[in-house]
């Protein structure tokens, strides 16, 4: 796949049109962070984690600071872990949930979108780890997430590195890749944290997508 997470597009792929796709609640039908964390533990072990993570929960009610509450998930959830152990697992889980997740009005207007030539990009602010299995399977060309701070032995830390990728974030990301006067042909998302990006389209989609598997 020609999937890129780092870089600026050579000047012949940025004459084809760019269109980007939110993809927790746009491309699926509900949030994947959470359902991937979920899957991946028991019950039980999984409760007793939002338990544990209790005071950042009733936290965020205050300061709704999204980014800081999923970097404590990351800590309770995945720090410690290689990122290749991650990685297989989200692979696992791409197969197990993709025929229930996947909307299929937005898959067909992805590949509408493929075949008038479109470069496709996933922005989304779930971790690009997590993400990358989906982003395979669609064949996307870009897939711009919230990264996971690693060391250099491959294990994920806690931290976010860098900010998490919703709302202006999103548009931060799209200009370091395609440069600053990136303009996007049509993008579509779901919630405020796509606002920024679709103000950046001609073709700007919200809620457009209704499909249930």
């Amino acid at each position: 796949m020609g999937m890129q997470e780092h870089g600026r597009q050579s000047r012949k792929e940025t004459i084809r049109p760019i269109v980007a796709f939110d993809f927790d609640g746009t491309l699926t039908v509900r949030d994947s962070f959470n359902a991937f964390l979920r899957w991946r533990v028991p019950a039980w072990a999984f409760e007793a984690g939002l338990i544990h993570m209790s005071p950042y929960l009733i936290g965020y009610l205050f300061n709704r600071d999204r980014g800081k509450l999923k970097a404590r998930a990351v800590r309770e959830f995945l720090a410690g872990r290689s990122v290749d152990e991650i990685g297989i697992e989200a692979e696992g889980f791409c197969d197990a949930v993709w025929d229930r997740f996947m909307r299929p009005d937005a898959l067909a207007k992805w590949e509408e979108w493929r075949e008038k030539g479109a470069l496709l990009a996933i922005v989304t602010a779930s971790p690009d780890l997590t993400v990358a299995p989906f982003a395979r399977r669609l064949n996307a060309d870009v897939l711009l997430g919230t990264r996971l701070k690693v060391d250099a032995a491959g294990v994920i830390q806690g931290p976010l590195e860098g900010e998490n990728c919703r709302a202006g974030e999103k548009v931060t990301r799209l200009r370091a890749h395609f440069g600053e006067d990136v303009r996007l042909a049509a993008a579509y998302g779901d919630t405020s944290g796509d606002t920024e990006m679709l103000a950046i389209a001609d073709e700007p989609g919200f809620r457009v997508f209704t499909g249930r598997p």
